[in-house]
């Protein structure tokens, strides 16, 4: 890492990423650039918090309660000109910082994602991540491709909103509404594990059924009930 450049903190929100958590810190701290890590713990009983804490990279640790209000407690407690939040499964690519930093030389770009690829070697993996590239031409993105903020504009839009599902979605549509967003390459490449562990239909039902009857205006804490999360 350099002292150099502008500061980017990577927001990590954890629930029970135990198996995930140790490789995670291991890749970020083979990053290069002036990055900081925050971990924001949702209460964690599988021992997430211990190994982070006794990790070497020493990411600031801290804890709040639901999804959103995690995003929220890591940005506040972190200090850098762009936030990218990251999930636990999600690695991002090697040039990450310098992406980050040429796009912030573009002050009409408020924010934006990574490119994204599916970390399976099968087909499926290469048709989500297709799907993927061409939902994201059309504005529509979430939080498995590493989301990032200026710090300035994350403020103005007041961070993410306390909702039990599709907080990732509803902060897209406010930064895009915001200003011009950039993909940035990578690609970044998150896990394949949600599909391979509940099936192919549960997986498509979820990153299409629930958003379309988000959209149709059905409550977020309805629509929680049909969302199984998976580590």
């Amino acid at each position: 890492m350099t002292d150099q450049g502008p500061l980017v903190s990577i927001v990590v929100p954890l629930l029970d990423e135990a198996a995930a958590l140790p490789g995670l810190l291991d890749h970020l701290g083979e990053l290069h650039g002036r990055l900081e890590v925050v971990v924001a713990d949702g209460g964690s009983t599988d021992g997430s918090v211990d190994l982070a804490r006794a990790h070497p990279l020493r990411p600031q640790i801290v804890v709040a309660s639901g999804r959103a209000n995690q995003l929220n407690a890591g940005a506040d407690a972190a200090r850098g000109d762009a936030l990218v939040f990251l999930h636990a499964d999600t690695r991002l690519p090697y040039d990450a910082y310098e992406s980050v930093c040429r796009t912030l030389r573009e002050f009409d770009v408020a924010g934006g994602n990574f490119a994204l690829r599916f970390g399976g070697d099968d087909r499926f993996s290469r048709v989500l991540g297709a799907w993927y590239a061409v939902q994201r031409r059309l504005g529509v993105y979430y939080g498995d491709s590493a989301i990032w903020v200026r710090r300035g504009t994350f403020d103005a839009l007041g961070g993410y909103r306390d909702l039990a599902i599709m907080d990732d979605y509803d902060f897209v549509r406010r930064l895009e509404r915001r200003g011009r967003t950039a993909c940035l390459p990578g690609p970044a490449v998150t896990s394949a594990r949600r599909w391979q562990r509940i099936g192919l239909s549960r997986t498509i039902f979820s990153w299409v059924v629930i958003r379309w009857m988000y959209l149709a205006g059905v409550p977020a804490a309805r629509l929680a009930g049909l969302y199984r999360h998976v580590r």
